[in-house]
């Protein structure tokens, strides 16, 4: 009897046992699925910006040098300020210039006069030669004159117009609208002697260009894919580097090398922006964005959605049946909301953009549908409302 109360006791404690282990199976069954973020993406037409970093250089510089010598007598612009084409900036001294012109004057006159009685007597003397009144010599002597003041007169004026030359150089004028530097020669010092005395530099920053250097693989997919001959472009200031938003400047690509850096493997382009306002100054760092195109369609998701490991680029896409699934892609060109993917995505892949750490693939995930407020199209829709703010 007590052999079987034993046994029967030992019967309920394992049955016991193995209904806390289905009840902790059940349990662990009943967990709830991960819930993620995901994006539905097409292969559509999205608008294609390929952004790059640079410098901006003036578009012009002029250095203004004294091209007479003489004592600097005034300076007639404020340092640092915007002048405009034909602005008087400078004067020297214009005595000695005054007086050459005055002394080139009087000596045509003085020529004048001399080939006006030059010309009498070869009209006197023609009538007597002719009558055998007068030698021939004399007449050619006065006819030879009349030669020489002609020439002296010739030679006047080229004196006069040296001298007008010179006393327009004592007047220095801007001879390009743009920001002008400092003056370089205080007044009272003598300039002009020996060389062409540089006075102060100007630079016209309106329009501004900017400089950039993208690489030979993204140079031949701007000249692939374009949607115009003439590239869109817009130059924006970091936000950290300035206090006041200025920008976006809005211009063009009008430069493009025809040579790689061998060095580098980047190709030197150019873009030529609105200024009106004169505060993008020279030397700025800057983002220049580069619109290509956007009417080819492509596969674009956001960069934060790839993951990589030593198999290359992959990411998690979510089935019908709410399972996770690693997908292999190649990245093809990128910008700074987008990457293109080349391969590996069909339509409608549902792709995974949040807690990606958490997630490996085969399992059950609630996947919220977040296209409208993080897929690539509505990430750039943002990025054009800031930008016109």
């Amino acid at each position: 009897m007590i052999q079987k109360a034993l046994i029967l006791i030992i019967l309920l404690f394992c049955l016991g046992g193995c209904q806390n282990d289905n009840r902790k199976q059940t349990v662990k069954k009943e967990r709830p699925p991960l819930t993620v973020e995901a994006i539905i993406v097409h292969k559509e037409p999205v608008p294609i910006w390929l952004e790059y970093t640079g410098k901006t250089q003036a578009t012009k510089r002029v250095e203004i040098r004294a091209r007479v010598a003489g004592t600097l007598e005034k300076v007639l612009f404020t340092e640092g300020d915007h002048v405009r084409q034909g602005q008087n900036l400078f004067a020297i001294e214009q005595t000695a210039y005054r007086a050459a012109l005055d002394q080139a004057l009087a000596g045509r006159e003085l020529n004048r006069a001399s080939l006006q009685l030059a010309r009498a007597d070869v009209a006197r003397y023609l009538p007597l030669v002719a009558e055998d009144l007068a030698p021939r010599a004399t007449l050619e002597q006065y006819q030879a004159k009349v030669a020489e003041l002609q020439a002296k007169i010739k030679a006047d004026e080229a004196a006069i117009r040296e001298a007008k030359l010179n006393l327009s150089y004592t007047e220095i004028t801007a001879p390009i609208a743009g920001v002008i530097s400092r003056s370089y020669v205080d007044v009272g010092n003598i300039v002009g002697y020996g060389e062409k005395t540089l006075l102060t530099t100007i630079v016209a920053d309106d329009p501004m260009y900017a400089y950039f250097n993208p690489p030979e693989e993204q140079f031949q997919i701007m000249r692939r894919y374009k949607s115009k001959d003439v590239l869109d472009a817009r130059v924006r200031i970091p936000a950290t580097r300035s206090l006041i938003k200025r920008g976006p400047y809005k211009g063009h690509i009008d430069f493009g090398d025809n040579k790689v850096d061998r060095m580098t493997g980047t190709i030197s382009m150019r873009a030529v922006v609105e200024n009106p306002k004169h505060d993008l100054l020279e030397g700025t760092f800057v983002y220049i964005d580069v619109f290509v195109s956007d009417k080819v369609p492509f596969f674009m998701i956001p960069p934060g959605a790839i993951l990589e490991d030593q198999q290359g680029s992959f990411v998690y896409t979510v089935d019908k049946s709410n399972t996770t699934k690693r997908v292999n892609i190649k990245r093809g060109f990128e910008g700074r909301l987008y990457v293109q993917i080349t391969s590996g995505l069909t339509d409608d892949a549902q792709i995974i953009i949040s807690g990606l750490a958490k997630i490996k693939p085969g399992i059950k995930v609630a996947a919220k549908d977040m296209t409208a407020e993080k897929g690539v199209m509505a990430l750039m829709k943002k990025q054009q409302m800031t930008s016109a703010e």
